[in-house]
């Protein structure tokens, strides 16, 4: 059943006004507190193994540095770093080391998004043509012959958060012809506004009819398009008023001040963009700079149901619903990036954390730059990898590796 769980109109609505009004100050109080590392099953000579095979990656070169962190309502448990922020060798990483968090940025918005829909400016069921008119005459692409026809469907705002819109991003199809129309149409598309790059995406065909497949693209970007107009105020504007303020991230934002260039992470291969020179493009999809000790506190208060040390972000019931799985039978995984394992929500990869397909789960996701956050709600912690890489041989150690380590320590 698609959706049943009628999030769609006004059934949070009477909730909205608790969700945003508890405003402690957290701006002051530290995030991360230091507990035994033990509550996570974690002993000493599993802590020196993910910091050694943390600091092959660094002594070969393949990274500057990287951090990974443990956590639960309590604290911290495991942080432990390796390296430095840049290939030069002067700061260490830390937790206040800011990281391109890229895709990390999807479930930010995403949980923006959900907190409209509790205050009633946005429906899990309205068509995006709603606020974004260009997608009014949708067209679907056939894959083989290139020809479009009408889509049968809207996009919807759920399509958008599950990844079922049928919009793309060149790099993921470069080959196809909507993946080239996206590559001539805007090759780059930084010096655009969010609601510009909606509107020429609106004006191509879609990848497939909305709601009958996964591929993942810019659906995160036009939703937060979508969230401008149904706010009527800026991404950055939105976020931090229902987010960043509220938990106290102070360090994460779409662009950085010069002032903290001193603390931004480089990688060692690839180019990243320099995020102190203010672009029109806010990026729902990928944009934001964080530090680990402001995803702290985002990944804390998804641990505690959408509650931060006494500050509500959105309704516990609206974070279950977010974490219910969506690729349904009728919806195809041609090109899910993840085959028959796992599924997606409303925001949030969902990853299996036992053999059984149909267990317990966990929900997070990462960055194209090196970062993953996830939230284990099962087995009640929440873990953060940062770097910074792009291209260049693959490391012995990555976000896959750290959390396969984690899970495996705590398992022995």
């Amino acid at each position: 059943m698609k959706f049943a769980h009628s999030l769609c109109t006004t059934a949070l609505v009477s909730l909205s006004v608790i969700s945003h009004c508890a405003s402690a100050d957290h701006h002051e109080e530290e995030a991360i507190k230091m507990i035994e590392p033990s509550v996570f099953k974690l002993d000493q000579a599993d802590i020196d193994n993910i910091r050694q095979r943390m600091q092959e990656a660094v002594d070969g070169e393949f990274i500057p540095g990287a951090l990974i962190l443990v956590g639960n309502s309590d604290g911290v448990g495991l942080l432990e770093t390796a390296g430095f922020q840049t290939s030069a060798g002067r700061n260490p990483v830390n937790s206040q080391t800011i990281f391109r968090i890229y895709s990390m940025t999807k479930p930010i918005v995403s949980v923006a998004a959900m907190s409209l829909i509790e205050d009633g400016l946005l429906a899990l069921d309205d068509p995006i043509e709603k606020y974004i008119p260009e997608f009014s005459n949708l067209r679907v692409i056939d894959r083989d012959s290139g020809e479009v026809r009408a889509a049968r469907n809207s996009i919807t705002v759920e399509n958008l958060l599950t990844h079922e819109s049928g919009l793309i991003q060149a790099i993921f199809s470069p080959d196809s012809e909507l993946g080239k129309m996206y590559q001539r149409d805007f090759p780059d598309y930084s010096d655009i506004t969010a609601r510009d790059l909606a509107g020429r995406i609106g004006k191509l065909p879609v990848y497939f009819e909305p709601g009958s497949a996964w591929h993942y693209g810019h659906s995160t970007d036009v939703l937060g398009a979508v969230l401008e107009v149904a706010a009527g105020k800026a991404l950055d504007q939105v976020l931090n008023e229902r987010i960043f303020e509220p938990l106290g991230m102070d360090e994460t934002s779409f662009y950085l001040s010069s002032d903290k260039a001193e603390r931004i992470a480089e990688p060692n291969f690839g180019a990243m963009a320099d995020n102190t020179q203010v672009r029109a493009m806010l990026s729902g999809g990928g944009g934001l700079n964080a530090t680990t000790e402001d995803y702290v506190r985002f990944a804390e208060m998804l641990l505690r149901g959408g509650e931060y040390r006494g500050t509500r972000i959105i309704e516990e019931s609206t974070l279950d619903l977010m974490r219910e799985k969506r690729i349904g039978s009728e919806v195809s995984r041609e090109f899910f990036f993840y085959g028959e394992t796992g599924d997606w929500g409303l925001g949030f990869h969902l990853q299996p954390t036992t053999e059984d397909p149909d267990g317990p789960h966990n929900f997070g996701w990462r960055g194209i730059g090196g970062t993953l956050f996830l939230v284990d709600e099962e087995n009640d912690f929440y873990m953060i990898y940062m770097e910074q890489k792009r291209g260049g041989p693959r490391a012995p150690f990555n976000n896959n590796v750290a959390q396969r380590m984690v899970y495996e320590a705590m398992r022995d």
